[in-house]
C-alpha cells in the first residue's frame, strides 16, 4: 500500500520534470518528509483551464488533498480511508471508476515508506483484514534518484453546507493507485534484510515510467480497457529500499533526517 511518503521537490523543479504549463510558484509549500493521509500534496494533471476560451487540456501542477472524496459522497469523513485504489479493481469500484475514466493524475514523490510485515500480518493484509502494528520502516525510491511518479486519481466534491463563493466550497482530492509488490530483486543488492519489495509488504504504489505519463494524464483517453493497459508494473530493477529510523512512524516528526539511511534495521525491530 502507500500510507506515507516523502515529497521534497518544489513546484519549479516538478514543473520542469513534468513539462507543466500552469502552476503557482508563490504557493510552493515547504518540503514534506512525512506526508500522511488528508495532507495536501502536489499532483500533475491535464485539464482545461477554468473560464478559458481555449478548452484544450493544459498540464497543471495543483495542490490536492490526499484521500479521495467521491463527488456523490454526502460528507468527506471517509477521505482518510480512500488514500489508495487497487489497480486490479479500480475500474469497477463505484468510488473510483468515474475518476479512472477521465480524471487521472500523477502524484510526485521522492519515495514512499513501508513497514516490514510479519507473515501472519501479511496474510491478514492480503485478506483485507486489520493487522497488528508494523515494525521496521523502509524507504523505497527510484535507484537513479529520479522522481517517483505515482499513478493517481482525482475528484471534485462540493460541500453543500457552504455558499458558492466560499473558498472551501469545493474540495479537490486524490488517491494513489497500488499494485502487487515486485518479487524481483531490489536494485543495489542489499546486504541484509528484504531482498524484494514483496518481502517488505504485498502492495506498492504503481510507479509510472516517463513513457506512460502523457497517455495516463490524457483526459481524452476514456476507453477503460485501454487505460487498464497502462497499469502494468514498471520494469524490474528500478527501485531500491533501505531501513530508516522508526521516528517516521510518528506523523508529527518531519525533516530530512527521516530519509537518513541506516546501516541496518534498528535493534528490536523485524528484519
Amino acid at each position: 500500500m502507500c500510507g506515507r511518503f516523502a515529497a521534497s521537490r518544489g513546484a519549479e523543479d516538478l514543473a520542469e520534470v513534468f513539462e507543466v504549463e500552469k502552476y503557482e510558484p508563490e504557493e510552493d509549500p515547504a518540503p514534506d518528509f512525512n506526508v500522511a493521509p488528508t495532507k495536501e500534496v502536489y499532483a500533475v494533471l491535464d485539464r482545461p483551464l477554468k473560464d478559458a476560451e481555449d478548452q484544450r487540456p493544459v498540464r497543471q501542477l495543483r495542490r490536492l488533498r490526499w484521500g479521495l472524496v467521491p463527488s456523490w459522497s454526502k460528507s468527506p469523513d471517509g477521505a482518510a480511508r480512500m488514500i489508495n485504489a487497487r489497480a486490479e479493481t479500480v475500474h469497477e469500484k463505484p468510488s473510483y471508476r468515474r475518476s479512472f475514466a477521465t480524471r487521472r493524475c500523477i502524484v510526485p514523490a521522492d519515495g514512499y515508506y513501508e513497514w516490514v510485515t510479519g507473515q501472519q500480518e501479511r496474510d491478514l493484509e492480503v485478506e483485507g483484514k486489520k493487522k497488528r502494528p508494523r515494525k521496521q520502516p523502509y524507504f523505497v525510491l527510484p535507484a537513479d534518484g529520479s522522481v517517483f511518479a505515482m499513478a493517481g486519481l482525482y475528484e471534485f466534491w462540493r460541500d453543500r453546507t457552504l455558499p458558492d463563493d466560499h473558498p472551501r466550497a469545493w474540495w479537490v482530492t486524490c488517491s494513489v493507485i497500488t499494485t502487487e509488490a515486485e518479487t524481483t530483486p531490489l536494485a543495489g543488492e542489499p546486504a541484509e534484510g528484504p531482498r524484494t519489495l514483496a518481502d517488505i509488504h504485498p502492495r506498492m504504489p504503481l510507479m509510472l515510467t516517463p513513457d506512460r505519463w502523457d497517455a495516463w494524464l490524457d483526459p481524452a483517453r476514456t476507453d477503460v480497457d485501454e487505460v487498464r493497459g497502462l497499469l502494468a508494473p514498471p520494469p524490474a530493477g528500478l527501485l531500491r529500499a533501505y531501513p530508516v529510523s522508526t521516528a517516521v512512524s510518528n506523523v508529527r516528526n518531519n525533516g530530512p533526517e527521516l530519509l537518513t539511511e541506516l546501516e541496518g534495521p534498528e535493534e528490536g525491530t523485524l528484519f
